[in-house]
């Protein structure tokens, strides 16, 4: 479950999941776009203000409230899956 305006943890997870060469354009840029709306959503609400599951996801996507690398990034860059 998301708060409102979030990204649920299965889409999270499924955009995190896939590497960047399989996607198509689109498929891209809608990740980026959902990804920059869950990340100013992330650090227009406070801490105290999250669901547990929210907070959970924050932290493993980097969104709490600073500009942190994830850690389904850091994994993707020891897979060498990230774009460089």
């Amino acid at each position: 479950m998301s708060d409102t305006g979030r990204q649920s943890l299965t889409d999270k997870a499924g955009a995190a999941l896939k590497p960047d060469s399989e996607k198509s354009y689109l498929e891209q840029g809608k990740d980026t776009l959902a990804g920059k709306a869950d990340s100013a959503a992330s650090s227009g609400q406070p801490e105290s203000q999250k669901s547990y599951t929210q907070q959970i996801g924050d932290a493993v996507s980097g969104n709490q409230n600073e500009n942190q690398t994830s850690l389904a990034d850091k994994a993707k860059d020891a897979l060498g899956m990230n774009k460089q």
